[in-house]
């Protein structure tokens, strides 16, 4: 199954592994997915003598990872390739200590403060690109916490459960039994949602007062190029975020990105990390921004975490998220119908039905390609004609299971408690409604501004947008944004980028001119 130059790198990574680990393998005789499983396990334990396998007969399809004979806490009812090939990797690295994706010292006593015991199983997809990132979190959290056990589940081949659990929407995080998370999440987030339904043990809050001559909060691609520019000028650098990468981890492909033809969201967020790695930043991941204060000369920034950073300048560069219909039965199906993500949830609604809400290049990409495994695709626009470019319009309009509405207010999601049913909508032009009845509902309507607190503190416009001029200066001096937090036209990673070098360099300008 490995072919010989990536057992080859399995080796390398293996190297320094200093205890033993074996796949522990259940898996019943017959069960059409054991040849894959074994063949997989074997060709990954053949990198190392500290890997083995041990098989033995049972029900369905499971495998746990022990640590010199003792559970980790990390078990799979799934054949992890695909994306979950680097989450049973950083599984065994994790177990022993190593791995970029472990918390720094503050969020690692968070993980070990949770009051246990915690039982988690995450129903994830093979093909879904935001699974791995929260199958990798809770990995990471079992070998921190010592009475956290955590299973990633591929629905594709546990079918039954999945179908139990009214799942169609993945990752799904199951606690105890219980939904507490569905869709994408990072460690930070995951982590705050286990603390809410488990409790913590009091932890000792850190008093200091960390100093920094600019602090960054975001780390998308303006939030990276901000930390990068502001380091290449010799200050002392912070920056907090609650993943690296932001938004663009959920970009599946890029091709606008100027000189580099094709990547992809998650190869571009290793690249801003490996570039930020290349400079003295300071970087803490997994960061909530709960409030800011302003003196005279400097601004206060308070994380959830209970941590304080204090610098003359700060540099917003927060992005946005996903904009909801905000309407009846939304919120309700959320996992259950209503999806955000065609590449993730897409495959759940083979030969069903389905609707696309937005008529920008989001949404008319999303119903393409779902056009591709769907029955039928009916996209719904508010406006009065589609916001795509023409290019994506007529690939649209050429496919003969797609019907459009223009003019079209959602106004209601419509469900049995259990699943999305259909949608209602109504006709802006003579205002009659129509119920239409579908299986999943895919909103596509564009980003809101993540100005959060320092929408109080800065000028914003109606949409929550934090007011900038050219360079990238608010209402407040020592205070830049950058990036899609801001006003700047056109949301796109490039004038991200270099929205983020501006403010930078504007913040450089301010201080140099001690303003």
């Amino acid at each position: 199954m490995l072919d010989v130059s990536m057992k080859d790198q399995l080796t390398g990574i293996f190297a320094g592994l200093v205890s033993d680990y074996i796949f522990d393998i259940q898996v019943a005789d017959g069960h059409e997915s054991r040849a894959e499983l074994l063949e997989l396990l074997d060709d990954v334990a053949s990198c190392s003598e500290k890997l083995s396998c041990r098989v033995s007969e049972g029900e369905g399809l499971r495998f746990a990872l022990l640590k010199n004979n003792e559970p980790t806490g990390i078990s799979f009812r799934a054949v992890p390739n695909g994306h979950e090939f680097t989450s049973l990797l950083l599984a065994v690295l994790n177990s022993d200590g190593k791995g970029k994706n472990l918390p720094d010292d503050v969020v690692r006593k968070r993980v070990e403060a949770l009051n246990g015991p915690i039982h988690l199983s995450t129903y994830m997809s093979l093909t879904c690109t935001n699974c791995p990132d929260v199958v990798q979190a809770l990995n990471a959290m079992a070998t921190l916490h010592p009475d956290f056990s955590h299973e990633a589940v591929d629905g594709a081949i546990n079918q039954a459960e999945v179908e139990a659990l009214h799942i169609q929407g993945v990752p799904a995080v199951y606690a105890d039994g219980k939904l507490i998370h569905s869709g994408r999440g990072d460690f930070g987030e995951l982590l705050s949602k286990l603390e809410a339904h488990y409790g913590s043990k009091p932890t000792e809050a850190d008093t200091t007062v960390k100093e920094y001559d600019v602090i960054v909060v975001g780390g998308g691609p303006a939030g990276a190029a901000a930390a990068i520019y502001s380091a290449r000028k010799g200050i002392k650098v912070a920056l907090l975020a609650e993943r690296i990468g932001g938004q663009v981890k959920e970009t599946v492909g890029i091709e606008n990105l100027i000189s580099v033809p094709q990547t992809t969201g998650i190869q571009l967020a290793n690249d801003l990390m490996r570039h930020i790695n290349e400079y003295p930043i300071d970087c803490f991941e997994h960061r909530f921004v709960d409030k800011v204060e302003l003196t005279d000369t400097h601004k206060i920034i308070y994380t959830t975490t209970g941590e304080r950073f204090k610098a003359p300048s700060v540099i917003v560069a927060t992005g946005a998220k996903w904009r909801r219909l905000n309407v009846e039965g939304e919120a309700q199906y959320i996992g259950k119908g209503v999806a955000f993500c065609p590449h993730c949830d897409g495959p759940f609604y083979k030969g069903k039905p389905v609707a696309v809400i937005g008529g920008g290049n989001s949404g008319v990409e999303a119903a393409i390609d779902l056009a591709g495994i769907c029955t039928k695709v009916t996209l719904f626009e508010f406006a009065d004609e589609l916001r795509a470019d023409q290019v994506l319009q007529k690939k649209l309009r050429s496919l003969p299971n797609v019907e459009i509405f223009t003019g079209a207010a959602t106004q209601e999601v419509i469900g049995d408690g259990n699943k999305v049913t259909g949608i209602r909508v109504k006709d802006r032009s003579d205002e009659t409604e129509r119920t239409v009845p579908l299986d999943g509902i895919f909103v596509q309507i564009g980003l809101s501004a993540n100005s959060g607190v320092f929408a109080d503190i800065t000028e914003t416009n109606r949409i929550g947008e934090i007011v900038t001029d050219a360079h990238c200066r608010t209402s407040v001096p020592g205070i830049y944004a950058a990036g899609d937090v801001s006003t700047v036209p056109y949301k796109q990673i490039i004038i991200a980028m270099g929205e983020g070098a501006k403010a930078a360099l504007t913040a450089f300008e301010d201080r140099m001119r001690s303003v």
